[in-house]
């Protein structure tokens, strides 16, 4: 396998991170592989916020806070990513600013009716590729990383604190160094999830 085929087949989600802080270079360069992801348009309707210190401290609090609110399943899964945000010395969230929601219909013409939905799933799709290109580019350079889907759950809460409008994606991924080494899940083999079609 070439460098990035290791990457892809060694990364899996960390959960529980070392003290040791991750420079301000190292996250530029990890934002920088995260904003060359493709998306729809070349809009890059995205904003990534660098959380730490004070304002992480303050998302583990909303998030545990919250975690109460919820059945046991989500709330036990709020109160891990709480956890695992503490631990870490940086989070990254990917926010949708909106934009193409907003001008979409000036790129090309759509129904209007179907404009909204159209425009939001662009964004979605777009957002979440960068959200992968940040995943790898930090297993590629040493770091491990976690995408809490959890926060889905909670979202607007979280975009509020941040500074950030509500949205219809918000992606937290707390990123740092492995506590202790571990093996991903075992995926599903290619003969159950692919189908060929001529």
């Amino acid at each position: 396998m070439n460098e990035t085929l290791k990457t892809i087949h060694s990364r899996h989600s960390i959960r529980e991170f070392r003290e040791e802080p991750v420079s301000d270079e190292v996250i530029t360069t990890l934002l920088d592989a995260a904003n060359t992801a493709p998306s729809a348009h070349n809009q890059q309707s995205w904003r990534f916020i660098v959380i730490r210190h004070e304002k992480k401290q303050q998302l583990a609090d909303l998030i545990y806070a919250r975690s109460y609110d919820f059945p046991k399943p989500a709330s036990v899964l709020l109160r891990m990513a709480c956890r695992t945000i503490t631990m870490t010395p940086v989070v990254v969230a990917v926010a949708n600013t909106g934009d193409l929601i907003r001008h979409g219909t000036e790129l090309f013409s759509i129904d209007s009716s179907m404009a909204a939905d159209f425009f939001r799933v662009m964004e979605i799709q777009s957002s979440a590729a960068a959200v992968e290109n940040l995943l790898l580019a930090a297993k590629s350079v040493g770091l491990d990383s976690v995408w809490l889907g959890i926060m889905v759950l909670i979202k607007d809460e979280v975009l509020k604190l941040l500074g950030e409008p509500e949205g219809e994606f918000m992606a937290i991924v707390p990123i740092g160094y492995a506590l202790r080494q571990s093996k991903g899940p075992t995926k599903r083999p290619l003969g159950v999830t692919v189908k060929y079609l001529d």
